[in-house]
């Protein structure tokens, strides 16, 4: 047996699952030597995941990078040949048109982000699964690139680790279990095993289902949890007999049952011979934590597989067996059946990256077969790189912040995300229940008072709209829409609608408590942000003014967007609540790099933000203001911050407008919001949802959000917010910002769209939600740039001072004409659309003159 070497430049704990050894395929393509892998039991796993998976691979999704990674490992399967492209089947039963409508909404999604899905008709179906009863289905989806990983992921996983180990690359040592590790100043040193301790450089844990208990030595904890899902196996199942195959008919999903379907192949192939049918537990999903967890020698199967009762599944196999009634003839191999278990997430992400709290310290945890080498070959990059080619702010472990890394919250949110793995269908705009009324404002009750409608964001209970407002209804009726389609009006309220044209018409607040807020402070802050920042922020001139800038990357694409207050003795960094906890790992990671001697704080709970604005903003907060001169035009110019007192309190005011009208942001300290927002309602002053600042205005101002419009696979031209002139100071991303700035054109543009018509086939005026594909009417294709980028939108929403549904999506440059006739597909019906603007060109006030007034 070989020695444990004193030390590697990484070390993978968890080598022996397909995350670990496709972590290592990666790493060594990318140069990387001199690597360890350690696993708690055999080499392949005998005891994860990866060695109890149903192993096939479907690419639709909702999701772009999700449906990225899939691609990307059916095809490196299938170049290690091990990947039968067997295709896939969903189904909607007769009398299940939600399904039906999920279906065509996935096809949609599948034209947006490249996959093949198509709808097919029960007789399709039938031909291609002749095991189904055709008369209770009335469609589907058929996958053509959909298939099964052969003849195991676990083959796989082992057959990597050996090539790497054949390269001189990677060092195993399997049975042998991670038990501390070894931390110093706050970057990994090494990891302590049951065969001895190994220093080490970086430390990646893939280790699946035991993650969070290797987060734990670090003293942090991952938002992941198992949770049972139930295998069961049918036979003998002779149709394939001398076959050689592993799977002979094509992968079938019922998903209004929560349940899936497939042959095993060939009787002489792994576990040939019997029909599988697996089930997502809808109602009371069974968590199981990683401490729960049985070892090897305890275990019937495995640590996990656990044991299956049948009551569990009963009344969904009856139903099963209604569709397939071939399972009600085979026999059930109940000693071959069991709960194998899975990861599930709390926001359906896996969580990727480096640790929150250790440098050099990875996470590659919370990934499905289906997605393994693709997520692997992102980790390898990343580490490789400090980027990936598509953007990973949706997979980023930085992205929690502190209270969604509590081990109640991550209970929570897990119980409900397993319970929708596959059924019902999840809303774009589906909110939790579960992890609610964590952070509320200083005058959240004030809200609820005035019937607020409340969403979540970042941990923040954000109200959408009030029903205050209803009598507004009356008077905008005729630009408020109704929208008679469920699924358009889901989790929306039409008051919003009229609140927006209310504060257009005289004034209103707008709760922006969600914003994250960070102070950068020290020596170096300057320094730190100036080289961060795409705009400047140094110098003089900046003192006293909120600057809007971004970060680029490396490669000169949008990595985030805020706003810089520069002040006296600091940078405030105010940013969106999702992206901000990001931000300050990236600013404190920059800083300690480049050796800056600087302090960055989340300060997001000490402050709260009320924003009022309209044609009648300065007036109502004059009224309120100690010094109204203040206010005045000549005193408070755009984009100004200036201390005001209101109601004996001292309030950061900052004169800038996301909803395109006249006004201020209000930053306060937290507990002198309540007395801030009733001195401002005395006046009279209606409070506003959110909905019209996140949603209906920004999308009338053609204003961009930051992971949706703005990410790291499009540059800040592209999305055209670059300044006139590139500044002198060296920033992250110059060099290839400049080389953008020099082309003739960029490559692709984001535009505005403007629906042309809504109305579908059944007479009913349409508003949209999610992500549609834009199609060329002259070729009946998604179109794709030169850089192989997909359109689709990035987002969408109903404009009710334009009386429009409208859209942002990235166009190649080809298609950037304004008029220029598009289409986009909905529910697999499609609709006019054209292009309004070329880049930034608000629809709502296109000169910007209401702000500035």
């Amino acid at each position: 047996m070989a020695a444990l070497p004193e030390k590697a430049r990484v070390v993978i704990v968890g080598v022996g699952g397909i995350v670990g050894a496709s972590v290592v395929h990666h790493l060594v393509e990318r140069g990387w030597d001199d690597i360890v892998g350690i696993d708690k039991s055999g080499v392949p796993t005998d005891i994860g995941s990866t060695a109890h998976a149903s192993d096939f691979c479907y690419a639709t999704s909702h999701d772009y990078l999700s449906t990225w990674t899939t691609l990307y490992s059916i095809d490196f399967f299938e170049k290690m040949g091990h990947y039968s492209r067997i295709g896939g089947l969903e189904v909607a039963r007769v009398g299940d048109d939600q399904r039906m409508d999920e279906i065509r909404r996935k096809v949609a999604s599948g034209k947006a982000f490249g996959t093949r899905a198509e709808l097919v008709d029960p007789a399709t179906i039938k031909a291609k699964f002749p095991l189904i009863e055709e008369s209770l289905v009335q469609g589907g989806l058929w996958d053509p690139d959909a298939g099964l990983v052969v003849p195991r992921s676990q083959t796989v996983a082992g057959k990597l680790v050996d090539q790497a180990v054949a390269a001189g690359k990677l060092t195993v040592f399997a049975n042998n279990q991670a038990e501390s590790l070894i931390i110093e100043d706050g970057r990994i040193k090494g990891v302590v095993t049951t065969r001895g301790t190994i220093m080490a450089d970086y430390v990646v844990v893939c280790t699946g289902l035991w993650g969070r208990l290797i987060a734990e030595m670090a003293g942090e904890d991952l938002p992941v949890f198992p949770v049972d899902h139930p295998l069961t196996f049918f036979g003998p199942y002779k149709a394939f007999e001398g076959t050689g195959k592993d799977i002979g008919y094509p992968l079938l999903r019922d998903q209004g049952n929560s349940a899936y379907m497939r042959d095993t192949g060939d009787p002489r192939t792994t576990e040939g011979g019997q029909i599988e049918w697996g089930y997502y537990e809808e109602h009371a999903p069974r968590l199981v934590h990683p401490r729960d967890l049985l070892e090897k020698e305890e275990a019937r199967l495995s640590p996990s597989q656990r044991d299956l009762k049948m009551e569990q599944v009963l009344e969904p196999l009856e139903r099963a067996i209604e569709l397939t009634p071939i399972l009600g003839e085979l026999g059930y191999n109940e000693g071959h059946s069991f709960n194998g278990l899975l990861q599930t997430t709390t926001d359906g992400g896996p969580s990727i990256g480096e640790s929150q709290k250790v440098r050099g310290l990875w996470y590659a945890v919370g990934i499905w077969v289906k997605d393994g080498p693709g997520m692997g070959k992102l980790v390898a990059d990343w580490m490789t790189d400090g980027r990936t080619a598509i953007d990973h702010a949706s997979i980023d472990y930085a992205r929690f912040n502190p209270f969604q890394l509590e081990a109640k919250f991550i209970e929570e949110r897990c119980l409900e995300t397993a319970a929708k793995i596959y059924n019902p269908p999840v809303h774009p705009r589906e909110p939790f229940s579960g992890g609610r009324g964590i952070r509320r404002s200083p005058f959240w009750e004030r809200e609820k008072e005035l019937g607020g409608y409340f969403m979540e964001l970042g941990g923040w209970e954000r109200a959408h709209g009030y029903a205050a407002n209803e009598h507004l209804l009356e008077k905008y009726a005729d630009q408020v829409p109704v929208r008679e389609n469920e699924w358009d009006n889901r989790h929306f309220w039409r008051v919003s609608n009229a609140e927006q044209l209310e504060l257009s018409a005289d004034c209103g607040l707008i709760n922006l408590s969600h914003f994250h807020i960070t102070d950068i402070e020290g020596p170096d802050h300057v320094a730190l942000m100036e080289w961060l920042c795409a705009a400047k922020v140094g110098g003089d001139a900046t003192i006293g003014k909120g600057v809007y800038t971004h970060f680029l990357d490396d490669e000169g694409n949008v990595r985030a967007d805020f706003t810089v207050f520069r002040l006296a003795d600091r940078c405030r960094l105010v940013n969106g609540a999702d992206a901000g906890p990001r931000d300050v790992h990236y600013m404190r990671r920059v800083a300690q790099d480049r050796g800056l001697d600087v302090t960055v704080t989340d300060v997001t709970e000490k402050y709260v933000t009320i924003g009022i604005w309209g044609p009648n903003a300065r007036v109502n907060l004059q009224k309120v203001v100690e010094d109204p001169d203040a206010l005045s035009l000549e005193n408070f110019p755009f984009a100004a911050i200036r201390t005001v007192r209101i109601a004996g309190r001292d309030v950061m005011a900052f004169r800038i407008s996301y909803v395109g009208e006249q006004g201020w942001e209000l930053h306060m300290a937290y507990e002198d919001g309540l007395a801030v927002w009733d001195a401002l309602r005395s006046t009279g002053v209606i409070a506003v949802g959110i909905e019209t600042y996140a949603n209906s205005r920004r999308m009338e101002k053609s204003l961009r959000l930051q992971n949706a419009d703005l990410l790291t696979h499009y540059n800040l031209l592209e999305a055209d917010l670059a300044r006139p002139k590139a500044k002198e100071a060296d920033f992250r991303g110059k060099a290839k910002h400049l080389e953008h700035r020099a082309r003739a054109h960029q490559p692709a543009k984001l535009c505005t769209l403007v629906m042309t018509d809504n109305v579908d086939a059944k007479g009913v005026k349409r508003y949209p939600v999610g992500i549609l594909p834009v199609i060329d009417p002259e070729t009946g294709e998604v179109p794709v740039d030169e850089l192989g980028r997909r359109s689709y939108t990035s987002s969408i929403a109903y404009g009710p001072s334009i009386g429009k549904n409208i859209a942002l999506a990235y166009l190649p440059w080809a298609l950037c004409q304004e008029g220029r006739k598009l289409e986009v597909e909905y529910f697999g019906e499609r609709y006019p659309v054209e292009v309004a603007s070329v880049g930034y060109r608000p629809l709502y006030d296109p000169e910007n003159r209401k702000p500035k007034s």
